[in-house]
């Protein structure tokens, strides 16, 4: 089981070495070394052989495009984080740089700190009342993913996952997600944190209890997934109301930038009356995990993420939010 896998089900191991290298996430990271290389300026020129260097920034985009979105939630702000990335690496001195990608992964780690604190000062939550920002999912076919996206999900963060990073503090969000994901030392966060490695250890553990008890443990098998989200599409099309009470778990949780709704009665009373949006709706994978997206044309509508447990749904994390819809390709999905 990958570390992110960890964070889904909820179990995490506060006492790895420093140095241990998740199976998938952080491969990049392992055994890196600096060799006292200071984070680039604008200024500052870059050493080496131009052509070489972005040739071994390439071969590390995906991984960095992985520690981007689980840090921002969003593909399109991962994107310009791996792209300022490059900006400072390309203006560095490398050569003295031991293991590019563990470099990278701190100043993209920097990046997308920087990033999350101006979201916090401008107050860009949407929906403020509802204190929740939904995070951009990835979706695919039911088939599998394709390569780009199995790149991207390869330590399968669901959805569920990114909405509770979404409510952490953003110094909280990157020493979990490097740490916990990416098997970063806490000796490499404290500097980006401005804290002791000491200080940077205790952010994680503070964020691996809220995640703890934000994103309960998943079913794993696809086939079971996908046999629960046709019930509920089933039930839903129907607008049989006893059909979707028996698919949800007695305390599920649907969330979304509106607001959330607990309770099985009361999600159910809600997903009866979307008929018409059901039966526009097909399964697909969201985030690694069988979900269920709404089409219009050549547009989604909206996409909703499940969490299932023991057979029945838990949690349902819905995006509706058509900026967030925009950029998502409706041609992986299946007819």
């Amino acid at each position: 089981m990958t570390e992110s896998g960890r964070a889904e089900s909820g179990r995490f191991e506060d006492d790895r070495p420093e140095g241990h290298r998740p199976e998938d996430g952080g491969r990049a990271y392992a055994g890196a070394h600096v060799d006292g290389a200071a984070e680039p300026s604008r200024g500052q020129a870059q050493t080496g052989d131009p052509a070489s260097l972005a040739a071994r920034f390439e071969a590390h985009r995906p991984h960095l495009r992985a520690v981007a979105y689980r840090m921002l939630g969003s593909l399109a702000e991962a994107d310009d984080a791996v792209q300022e990335a490059w900006f400072k690496a390309s203006r560095s001195d490398t050569a003295r740089v031991g293991n590019l990608g563990g470099w990278l992964t701190t100043v993209v780690g920097r990046v997308c700190l920087d990033m999350l604190r101006s979201r916090k000062s401008r107050r860009e939550e949407p929906l403020e009342e509802s204190g929740l920002r939904m995070p951009q999912p990835v979706v695919g076919p039911v088939t599998g993913a394709d390569p780009e996206q199995a790149a991207l999900l390869a330590d399968s963060v669901g959805l569920a996952l990114l909405v509770v990073l979404e409510n952490l503090a953003p110094a909280e969000r990157l020493a979990f997600v490097l740490h916990d994901l990416f098997g970063v030392p806490f000796d490499e966060i404290a500097p980006l944190v401005g804290r002791t490695p000491a200080a940077a250890r205790q952010l994680a553990s503070r964020a691996r209890r809220r995640v703890q008890g934000g994103a309960p443990a998943p079913d794993a098998d696809l086939a079971r997934q996908r046999a629960v989200v046709d019930a509920f599409l089933s039930a839903a099309r129907e607008g049989d109301f006893a059909a979707l009470v028996d698919v949800l778990d007695p305390d599920v949780v649907a969330r979304s930038e509106a607001g959330v709704t607990a309770g099985a009665a009361s999600v159910a009373a809600g997903a009866s009356s979307f008929a018409r949006l059901a039966r526009l709706s097909r399964p697909v994978l969201v985030n690694g995990t069988v979900g269920m997206a709404a089409v219009d044309g050549d547009r989604f509508v909206s996409v909703i993420a499940f969490t299932i447990v023991n057979g029945r749904i838990a949690v349902m994390d819905i995006v509706a939010n058509p900026d967030l819809l925009a950029d998502l390709d409706v041609r992986v999905l299946d007819r």
